[in-house]
């Protein structure tokens, strides 16, 4: 449960019809089962204690009276579990017959919520056994001393963790237009549990999987889907026990069907509350009527059993990959036309370097002319070699220009930076910051210029990574009239480079922008050494999977420097040790903050994801905020890395 995960179970147990003795030990068994794998929330189908398939047995007093002694002999028998179950019965009240899920935690009965949805089709003859469930709560007794609330607006809290908030539907209630887990959500629950007798036919896997995802999503919630399996089929229908776990319209696991297996991951209720507080359109409705529960688990440190993806802003699916390429570039190229067309520039300015960012901007801005149906000619890429140039660079950077159509344009930017450092009273020999930031300046001037001679408009090449590090040239290269990268992360630059590349149907293109994502990332601003590359940009600035990892998580859910370092050491246990993790998410940090007064003055660029900096909506950061709190917590976990 620590950093605000809950795993979760979803049981599917291979019950006997009308036998609750049998069924109770059934469910006792898988629920230690569960809360050995680490599970603190279990549950079971719906009516598994009789069965969901009985029919006008359920008119037998026998067989009710069973269910409800079964119920305490659970109860009774997971007292020392660390977990909260909830398992479905058949219970009476007031004369009627009630469809229910009894909620059990420690050996006390917290609480039962009955069905409201009540089918009558088919082979479904609910409504002629049970009575619509009642919203508000009434006090309903089980055994003398033994009265607990029943109704459907009931929530579940942990005391030990508040941020778990707990509520409960019955299969059909989630099939119904207005689900009960709708006014759930909107009063607070951040999970809900749902146990359901589903039977199977043809097709109905890939709708279950829809409604249950979809309604996580709608809800911003988890949801735990616990499906009767087949020891329930009998005469004309069959279960299957398709359980499943959704968190936000992933679905985080699903159990085989036809096997009796369970459905165990973890739930995030941070990262779901963290969603709810982004989403304004999501308006808390208030406790109104409902009943609070409390219940308390112990806090353990909840193994990860679910994906943690390395590379967050990337699909890992290579057909979902294209289609994102594909979707990418054509917002990059459509934001690049409207400024064109909007401005009346029939003219662009890039700077290319034979790097990966300059190149993608180059081919954004190629699709935006032939958008426009303007000449590619009126493209105009300058490469601007400097002291750091190399001749590999030099030359696809040529090779790109001239394969594409674009104007080429060459400014050497050595003579003008040597006088430049005469006239400021520089030592070129002396190789620091001013030695480097001067050529980035010098070729924003030059592209300037060059826009203004033209009537044209300098196209920016930075990429989000970038923004975030703070990795720019203040009025160097962090400046264009339109940045059409400024939301792209480094990690998908070189998936959209690579994409062009598969798809654009020329070898001759194909094989420079394949040297090009050969290429070591770096600006090129010290000079080389034995003519290769001296100046590795990830050597300085660290990994860019790293960092665009920990901007994912930080920016797109707030998450804490502890929770983020162990998603990151998750992710990356192949590839990094926990010091070299925490060696660079202490640089993000600090870099991060540092650097905010460069992403408070960006030019335009088109936002393609979630995740962005610009000043004017996305990230609205004071640029003077002090970093102590987040490094306070960094430093912290430094002694757990060693």
């Amino acid at each position: 449960m620590k950093h605000g995960y809950v795993k979760a179970a979803a049981m599917s147990p291979k019950i006997r019809v009308a036998d609750p003795k049998y069924n109770a030990g059934e469910i006792i068994r898988q629920a230690e089962r569960a809360a050995a794998q680490g599970a603190c929330v279990i549950v079971f189908p719906e009516l598994c204690m009789t069965g969901y398939s009985c029919g006008d047995l359920f008119e037998q007093e026998l067989l009710l009276r069973e269910a409800k002694e079964q119920l305490f002999v659970i109860a009774e028998k997971t007292a020392g579990l660390n977990a909260v179950i909830f398992a479905g019965l058949p219970l009476d009240y007031m004369g009627s017959l009630y469809n229910t899920a009894a909620v059990v935690c420690k050996g006390n009965i917290l609480g039962i919520v009955p069905k409201v949805f009540l089918p009558n089709y088919a082979e479904f003859y609910e409504a002629r056994y049970f009575s619509r469930g009642m919203k508000k709560t009434v006090p309903v007794t089980l055994r003398a001393g033994v009265t607990v609330p029943m109704g459907t607006d009931q929530l579940f809290v942990c005391e030990t963790m508040p941020a778990l908030r707990i509520a409960a539907e019955i299969c059909e209630d989630v099939w119904a237009p207005s689900p009960p887990s709708i006014g759930h959500a909107l009063a607070g629950a951040n999970l809900i549990v749902n146990l359901s007798a589903s039977d199977e036919v043809t097709g109905k896997d890939r709708y279950r999987r829809s409604l249950i995802t979809g309604q996580s999503a709608r809800l911003l919630c988890g949801y735990v889907y616990a499906n009767a399996s087949d020891g329930e089929s009998t005469q004309d229908v069959v279960y299957a026990g398709q359980s499943m776990i959704a968190e936000n319209g992933v679905l985080l696991k699903e159990a085989p069907r036809f096997a009796n297996e369970p459905a165990i991951s973890e739930i995030d209720v941070e990262k779901l509350n963290a969603e709810r507080r982004r989403m304004s359109t999501f308006e808390p409705a208030g406790l109104q009527d409902y009943t609070v529960t409390n219940f308390s688990l112990e806090m353990l440190d909840t193994g990860l059993t679910r994906f943690v993806d390395p590379a967050p802003f990337v699909p890992g699916n290579k057909k979902d990959r294209d289609s994102r390429c594909e979707e990418i570039l054509s917002i990059q190229a459509m934001g690049l036309k409207k400024r064109l067309e909007h401005t009346g520039c029939g003219h662009a300015v890039v700077g290319i370097s034979g790097g990966l960012d300059s190149t993608l901007a180059l081919l954004v801005t190629v699709r935006a002319f032939d958008l426009l149906g303007l000449p590619r000619s009126q493209i105009h890429a300058v490469t601007m070699p400097g002291f750091g140039t190399t001749d590999r660079t030099y030359e696809n950077a040529v090779q790109l220009i001239e394969t594409l159509g674009a104007a080429f344009e060459e400014i050497s930017i050595r003579e003008a930076v040597g006088m430049h450092f005469a006239d400021i009273g520089h030592d070129p020999t002396v190789q620091d910051v001013t030695y480097e930031n001067s050529q980035a300046r010098e070729r924003t001037q030059i592209l300037m210029d060059l826009a203004n001679k033209c009537n044209g408009m300098v196209i920016g090449t930075g990429d989000l990574s970038e923004l975030a590090l703070g990795w720019a040239t203040y009025n160097g290269d962090h400046m264009s009239m339109y940045g059409v990268n400024a939301s792209v992360p480094k990690t998908l630059v070189r998936h959209l480079v690579r994409y062009f590349a598969d798809t654009c149907g020329s070898k001759v293109l194909s094989e420079v922008l394949f040297d090009i994502l050969d290429t070591p990332v770096s600006p090129e601003l010290l000079p080389p050494k034995e003519g290769e590359i001296s100046q590795k940009t990830e050597d300085l600035v660290g990994p860019y999977e790293l960092h665009d990892f920990f901007l994912y998580y930080i920016l797109r859910f707030g998450f804490v420097p502890e929770k983020i370092y162990r998603l990151a050491e998750t992710a990356f246990a192949q590839n990094y040790d926990s010091g070299t993790i925490l060696k660079w998410l202490k640089t993000f940090y600090r870099r991060f903050f540092s650097q905010q007064f460069k992403r408070s003055c960006l030019p335009d660029g088109p936002k393609v994801g979630s995740v962005a900096v610009s000043p004017r909506g996305d990230l609205r950061m004071p640029s003077d905020a002090d970093v102590r709190i987040w490094m306070d917590e960094a430093e912290k976990l430094s002694v757990n890395a060693g």
